[in-house]
């Protein structure tokens, strides 16, 4: 329902009659006596706002028109990486007074692409909010953004995690009905300080088309009643959402029954005549084949060749396995029954299977968060058949719970679906996906396929590994997904050749594997700043160099720079009486560009230690095989890190959540001139059933399956780029997942292995197209 204007009086009131499109700058002190008609903010009534306030309105990458009262947003988002309007008030708004309200836009988009839009609110403090929702094409309707109360409240005011609700999920299901739509949480402070909001900004971000919004008001409103059974049973026995309807949901399990017929009778066993066994361009030109995935440069563009000789692009999805299929349920054991066991060290918990509970512990489960177990209308007990996909999870990364049981209701869906007459399900599922891929067009399985996949010869894959051991560790100060290693510590470089060893095993030597990365998204330096992106220096400066080798290597580097101490305390601006006083450890700022340049030093030199002990692994254990590197995020690529990695890897890899390739980001690349593969990226939507639609959104499933042809072409046209894996094969759970609880709909099926129609066309016209698109164009 939409609320009514006279639930809040209005108290200060922006008109924009005085826009200029030709500035970046618009000021328009406005009086509180202005009138209605003309209204682009309304706040609620209060005292403090009954002088005149004056919003400033700056654009980036944008241009901003006032035609009868509506505000015109034009996004130069084609040309741009970053472009946004910001509303800043003279004064800080003081919204403490309020309670339990929120913050609604009423949207609409004019233009011929839907429109994810960031929401960033920032306070006094300096904390921010990131919301996002995406507007489709049409007419006005209204989003909201809640500011107090609800679901913002946190035990004691905890925040320590930034990314989930206390519930364990990213996004929560709405704490009122209506036919409005809520932004989505992304990130930052949930309870800002309301006694002074900076600014409110609305922004597109790294899309590849220009993009436009019209804005008809930004209101202040009280929150509606609190359903509070906003989080009681949303889950039905099929992992789906219990309490909406939507195209994708099974009703029964002879629903499942049906799929599994009528599918069967639509895969395909074998790849059609222009394609290499392997998947590669047949009808194409043909180079040299040395049994072996190469690379090769063709035409001036980068290109893989499959080990027959012929030109290969990598596309694929990633999370073909279980590991990632699991939810937490709310319920725990006593940790002293629990049996130690002699870990091997090369797999991170979370890349394993349901890592089922010993029976010594059974009898001790107790419900640890009300709240979760109370999400799921049915669970089964463990001596039914479904309760074989229960398992446990000894730590997790970000929610409400350490560590506690888990539910597969995906593992339970296949069993319904592929395990009658005692049928092996796993099996017949694995038989299903590898069809699935040869249909769809797919040319190889992505990152973190199950090493169950790997003798198949009939879809290549990538392999993986994770370097984790008991090795001394250095920090970024902001190592999101861990500690990073100190790779001057001799064990790094043991447990670098235990794990390659380990991949190597699992590959046997075979030629249908592709390339192996190591490790992923590791937290070498974020833009943010000099201090993040300079953070592993930074921090390391400040230890011990007598117990942390990172450190003695940079304290060798800068003696050698600059022999004298005086001569580095007039550059760094320090007053140290010795060496040995640096070496015990130093806290630096950053004091001017010459320093920049001896952090850069000592950043590369860490970078290159990583990558080259990594290659010197590979070569020792996967000669015939090509290196990949660690996937960088696009929110930790350090162009020292990324320089230093092209030196070692075979192929640059790079995990990149937004809209497609724009060139003007990825011009660095021509600095290295190597082969570049994208391991992550994903679109999603609402009408799915999930709460929460990923990274980017997409209005629906078939804006999802448009953008994702746009991604993928923006791949196929830049000449580094040999391929790019969609993160993930199957949705998150709708509950999240048991590690840090992603709910996204990101899947190519969903929780009950239906594929979603409109990704599966889109995928086979891409795959179909590649090749002609990308060596013909």
């Amino acid at each position: 329902m939409k609320y009514k204007k006279n639930l809040a009086v209005t108290a200060l009131v922006l008109t924009l009659t005085g826009c200029n499109q030709q500035t970046n700058n618009v000021s328009d002190p406005v009086a509180a006596k202005a009138t209605s008609s003309s209204t682009l903010l309304q706040l609620l009534d209060d005292a403090q706002h009954t002088a005149d306030t004056a919003v400033k309105i700056k654009t980036s990458g944008a241009q901003v028109t006032n035609n009868d009262n509506i505000l015109n947003i034009a996004f130069n988002s084609e040309q741009n990486l970053y472009s946004g309007v910001t509303f800043t008030p003279d004064t800080p708004w003081d919204w403490s007074q309020f309670k339990d309200f929120n913050i609604a836009f009423e949207l609409a988009n004019p233009g011929q692409h839907s429109v994810q839009v960031y929401l960033d609110i920032s306070d006094i403090d300096g904390a921010n909010y990131t919301r996002t929702v995406n507007v489709p094409i049409g007419d006005f309707h209204t989003y909201y953004a809640k500011l107090d109360g609800h679901d913002l409240a946190t035990p004691d005011g905890d925040e320590s995690v930034e990314l989930n609700f206390t519930s364990g999920l990213r996004s929560n299901p709405a704490t009122w009905q209506s036919d409005e739509t809520q932004f989505i949480s992304m990130w930052g402070k949930k309870n800002l300080n309301l006694k002074g909001i900076t600014k409110i900004s609305l922004s597109v971000q790294s899309a590849l088309h220009d993009k436009a919004l019209q804005i008809k008001s930004i209101d202040l409103r009280t929150n509606p009643e609190f359903d509070t059974e906003f989080l009681t049973h949303i889950v039905d026995k099929f992992g789906q959402n219990a309490k909406q309807d939507f195209a994708y949901k099974v009703d029964s399990e002879a629903e499942l029954i049906e799929d599994k017929k009528q599918e069967a009778r639509q895969l395909l066993s074998h790849r059609p005549a222009e394609r290499s066994r392997f998947g590669g361009w047949a009808q194409g030109p043909k180079l040299e084949g040395t049994g072996y995935f190469r690379t090769a440069k063709y035409n001036g563009k980068w290109s893989l060749v499959d080990p027959d000789g012929y030109l290969y692009l990598a596309t694929g999805l990633d999370i073909i396995r279980l590991a990632n299929s699991t939810t937490l349920t709310g319920y725990d054991f006593d940790q002293s029954l629990f049996k130690s066991t002699n870990e091997s060290g090369v797999t991170p918990e979370d890349s394993k299977g349901l890592n089922r509970v010993n029976k010594e512990a059974l009898p001790s489960r107790f419900v640890a968060s009300q709240v979760r177990k109370d999400l799921f209308e049915w669970l089964p007990s463990y001596d039914e058949p479904m309760g074989k996909h229960y398992g446990y999870r000894k730590s997790a990364h970000s929610g409400p719970l350490a560590h506690g049981e888990t539910y597969s209701f995906y593992s339970a869906n296949l069993e319904r679906k592929y395990g009658q007459n005692n049928s092996d399900y796993m099996q017949k599922w694995r038989e299903v996906t590898l069809k699935r891929m040869i249909t769809w067009g797919f040319t190889s399985l992505g990152n973190w396929t199950d090493p169950s996949y790997y003798d198949n010869q009939q879809v290549p894959y990538f392999a993986n590994g994770w370097i984790i051991g008991d090795f001394k560790t250095v920090s970024s100060g902001n190592d999101f997904w861990g500690a990073m290693p100190d790779v001057f510590d001799p064990h790094f470089a043991e447990r670098a050749n235990v794990t390659v060893e380990n991949v190597a095993k699992e590959v046997k030597n075979s030629p249908w594997a592709v390339g192996v990365f190591i490790d992923n998204e590791k937290s070498f330096g974020r833009p943010d700043s000099v201090q993040s992106h300079y953070g592993i220096v930074i921090n390391t400066l400040g230890r011990d160099a007598a117990t942390v080798p990172t450190k003695a290597e940079f304290s060798r580097l800068m003696k050698q720079k600059y022999t004298d101490i005086n001569q580095l305390n007039k550059v760094w601006h320090l007053n140290l009486a010795s060496w040995a006083e640096f070496d015990k450890g130093v806290k630096v700022d950053v004091k001017n560009n010459d320093q920049l340049a001896d952090f850069s030093i000592m950043l590369t030199a860490y970078a290159d230690k990583y990558f080259s002990v990594v290659d010197a692994a590979m070569d020792k254990h996967l000669p015939n095989h090509l290196y990949l590197g660690a996937r960088f995020p696009d929110w930790g690529m350090p162009i020292e890190v990324v320089r230093a990695s092209a030196k070692h890897v075979d192929v640059i890899s790079f995990n990149a959540y937004k809209e497609g390739i724009k060139p003007k980001k990825w011009e660095f690349l021509s600095e290295f001139d190597k082969p570049t593969i994208i391991g992550e990226f994903h679109v999603g939507a609402l009408d799915s059933g999930l709460f929460h639609p990923g990274l980017i959104h997409a209005s629906n499933q078939q804006d999802r399956a448009k953008m994702y042809t746009d991604y993928m072409r923006s791949v196929f046209d830049n000449p580094y780029f040999i391929g790019a894996h969609w993160f993930q094969y199957i949705d998150s759970p709708i509950t999240g997942r048991a590690y840090d609880g992603e709910n996204y709909n990101v899947g190519f099926i969903t929780v009950t292995d239906r594929p979603y129609t409109e990704m599966v066309e889109a995928a086979k016209t891409v795959n179909n197209e590649m090749y002609e698109r990308r060596f013909k164009k």
